[in-house]
């Protein structure tokens, strides 16, 4: 008897109609990846601070599916109970934002924001120490990270039950492959164009009112839900529409833009349009130094993060020849050119650019007489696979040579923000000196005299390059007098001002500026590097908040699979279990290889999952194509890709022709997905149950999702070696036990 013929089911499509379970296999893919993607960006916008573990959301899409598949063969339809789930799943995100925000004295503690181990901005608002009640956030992780992997049991059942009734499983498993690859493009095209959230769920109701139907299903009241669900996920839109306030999704945020210019993200407070003629001097201040210590203009400026265009104003005020002005956000962006009172964006001397900074820097042949990092603070994971945030690998080591490259002979570097922690201002200092050779400048705001290590930081700025001028400025003892109202600096020599001279009202308006000494007083800092990006970890090693969560998502993990797997029928299929989860740490390398070449753009993800997807469908082509073969040869040739990723140093890629820059880094990184897909394609075929291969592999990608936070103590260059285990762990592959049908398995062989 052929593996391929499968026993009836309870529910399960009938397998002579394979257009309906065709149509069905890629219809799930496509909502799957689709539904994936929007839980993605709006969970991480209206659950406080899940933002910062927008993996949760993946790698609870994944248990879902994985759990749904293994109960394909269980009477009871998940499916139908979607449409409810969801729209509890959104309506208890709302109540608890509602809870939030209207109760000051509830607060959310994040790993000890007070004495962290990894610092995460936007969360020390409320402290948790003294708040009336504190809630961790690990507890508001597990709570949606059940809900939100229950969502996607029913669309794994359907994809299950699809899989064991299709005659072909590589061809079932391409057109579910291609599913996938449309949800992607799909999302990415209304990404594109900025589209709110009521859009994308109205893809997810309009699909899956068609799988209730076509399973019979459908009913008035599941209608309801799916409509209701689609103005729920609106409804905070709308609420601020009604208060006056601009809302609007980009690719990376939920933006808010008020009458005042104060614009939030994601709930949490990032900028404010200030006029030159009320506020913002501390935009001024490198202008002012350069003045002061008898320098020209500025000619030539780069302003990475230039947001709504605070920084872009006062250059022009101070008659900079040129500004390009690098944002990543679309609509961060295009609020600035609309909305910033002085229209700086305008001005025929700024030239805008829609990139990402360490990208431009990389590939840009200008040179500058100032580069500026301005608040370059993303509050968000660059994607869902990886603990990197938009703005890591703006602060390692080869990113400061990068600005090194592109300064004129005495250009200024400066970088400032709310850096929350004394050893992340030593970690840049260091880095600083190191590249430009001489000792920085460390401004704090409001003055402090010692910054140790181990305490607190406010807003630091931190001035180097080769500007000696600028550098040795303050070292006759002479502090610089700022004023808060920018046009009151502009007829006065900041280092000659008495504040005493001016009238008692008029005192406080003065701001001391003077260099402020870091005192070393903890364990030694790492660099950051493009291996290890991790700017705002302490040290190399897994946090205790990424341990414990690690811990507990296992856990319920765990427990979901044990409830949802059939008793006494089958254990997890070895093979696709570590497939899965090698294939998961792979991706990720991959991800993060690849954004550091092209830009962390939302772009660029989208295209790197893409072509991940492309390779899958072409390794499962080729086993149409090939049937037969030994699998050794594939692993000994995706052992090898893997083995070459593990001594050849990315970096070494920056520089040279289209081949080299781009060709070749992309089959080192992506290549060895290949003969992966192969190798699942061919046991996949083989497996005598499909369904549970399949739950089997999404399973262990979980267990690669919870292996990444690895990367903080290895490093991504290592996290490879991982990856490797997994494969090598897939090679062993026992027999599962026989069908009661009589089919014999024949996934347990190297052929």
């Amino acid at each position: 008897m052929s593996a391929e013929i499968a026993a009836p089911m309870p529910g399960a499509t009938a397998s002579s109609d394979l257009r309906t379970t065709g149509l069905t296999l890629f219809l799930v893919g496509f909502l799957v990846l689709f539904l994936e993607l929007a839980c993605i960006r709006w969970f991480a916008a209206y659950v406080i601070f899940l933002q910062f573990f927008t993996n949760v959301v993946l790698l609870a899409s994944f248990l879902g599916m994985s759990c749904g598949c293994m109960a394909a063969r269980k009477r009871y339809d998940w499916l139908g109970q979607f449409p409810a789930l969801a729209l509890f799943t959104v309506t208890a995100a709302l109540v608890m934002l509602a809870i939030y925000q209207g109760w000051t004295g509830l607060a959310v503690d994040v790993g000890h924001q007070s004495s962290p181990q990894e610092v995460f901005f936007g969360t020390e608002y409320r402290n948790p120490d003294v708040a009336q009640f504190a809630i961790p956030i690990e507890l508001i992780v597990a709570v949606f990270f059940l809900l939100i992997s229950l969502l996607f049991v029913g669309l794994g059942q359907a994809l299950g039950r699809a899989f064991d009734a299709y005659p072909n499983r590589v061809v079932a498993y391409t057109l579910n492959i291609g599913g996938s690859l449309a949800g992607i493009v799909a999302f990415t095209g209304m990404s594109l164009f900025w589209a709110p959230p009521a859009a994308w769920f109205l893809v997810v109701a309009v699909g899956m009112a068609y799988l209730l139907h076509q399973h019979r299903m459908l009913s008035v009241k599941h209608a309801i839900i799916l409509a209701t669900l689609v103005l729920m996920v609106e409804a905070p839109d709308v609420s601020m529409a009604m208060r006056g306030e601009v809302s609007q999704w980009s690719p990376y945020y939920a933006v808010r833009h008020v009458s005042s210019g104060q614009i939030t993200v994601n709930t949490i407070g990032h900028q404010t349009m200030v006029p030159f003629e009320r506020g913002g001097s501390t935009y001024s201040l490198i202008h002012l130094l350069q003045r002061a210590t008898g320098g020209k203009p500025f000619q030539d400026a780069l302003i990475i993060g230039a947001g709504s265009g605070n920084d872009l104003d006062h250059a022009l005020h101070f008659g900079v020849g040129r500004v390009d002005a690098v944002e990543i956000d679309p609509v961060i962006q295009s609020i600035g050119i609309r909305e910033n009172p002085d229209h700086p964006y305008q001005d025929p001397r700024v030239v805008r650019h829609l990139d990402d900074g360490r990208h431009f820097l990389r590939t840009t042949d200008q040179k500058y007489d100032l580069v500026v990092y301005a608040l370059v603070d993303s509050l968000i994971l660059h994607s869902g696979y990886s603990n990197l945030r938009l703005e890591s690998f703006l602060f390692t080591q080869e990113a400061f040579n990068d600005i090194k490259r592109v300064l004129k002979p005495g250009g200024t570097f400066i970088t400032y923000n709310f850096f929350r922690q004394g050893w992340i201002v030593e970690r840049v200092a260091a880095m600083a000196e190191r590249t430009f050779g001489c000792k920085p400048v460390i401004l704090s705001l409001p003055y402090e005299e010692r910054l140790t290590s181990s305490s607190p930081a406010g807003f630091t700025i931190v001035i180097t390059g080769c500007n000696r001028q600028i550098l040795q400025s303050f070292d006759n003892g002479r502090p610089f007098w700022l004023n808060t109202i920018p046009p009151q600096n502009l007829d006065v020599n900041g280092f000659a001002v008495q504040p005493t001279a001016f009238p008692a009202d008029q005192q406080e308006q003065w701001q001391k500026i003077a260099p402020t000494t870091i005192v070393h007083d903890g364990q030694a800092l790492d660099s950051a590097s493009d291996d290890w990006p991790f700017l705002y970890l302490q040290n190399r090693l897994v946090p205790s908040l990424s341990l414990r969560s690690m811990v507990m998502l296992g856990g319920l993990g765990v427990a979901m699979v044990y409830f949802f797997l059939p008793k006494g029928r089958m254990r997890l299929d070895n093979r696709m279990f570590f497939l899965g989860a090698a294939f998961m740490l792979l991706e990720t390398k991959a991800v993060v290889q690849l954004a550091l070449l092209f830009g962390s753009t939302w772009l660029v993800n989208s295209l790197v999952f893409f072509t991940v997807l492309v390779l899958i469908l072409a390794a499962n082509l080729y086993v149409l194509r090939h049937p037969t073969g030994r699998l050794t040869w594939h692993y000994g040739l995706l052992f090898l890709l893997l083995a070459l990723g593990t001594v050849v140093p990315f970096d070494m890629f920056i520089a040279g022709g289209i081949a080299w820059r781009y060709v070749l880094p992309c089959v080192l990184a992506l290549g060895p997905m290949f003969f992966a897909g192969v190798i699942f394609a061919r046991s996949f075929r083989d497996t005598a149950f499909p369904d549970q291969a399949f739950g089997s592999n999404i399973a262990g990608a979980v267990l690669g999702g919870l292996s990444e936070p690895f990367s903080m103590l290895l490093g991504f260059h290592y996290l490879l070696l991982l990856a490797i285990l997994f494969y090598a762990l897939s090679i062993w592959s026992p027999s599962a036990r026989v069908r009661t049908t009589g089919v014999v398995p024949m996934g347990a062989s190297l052929r």
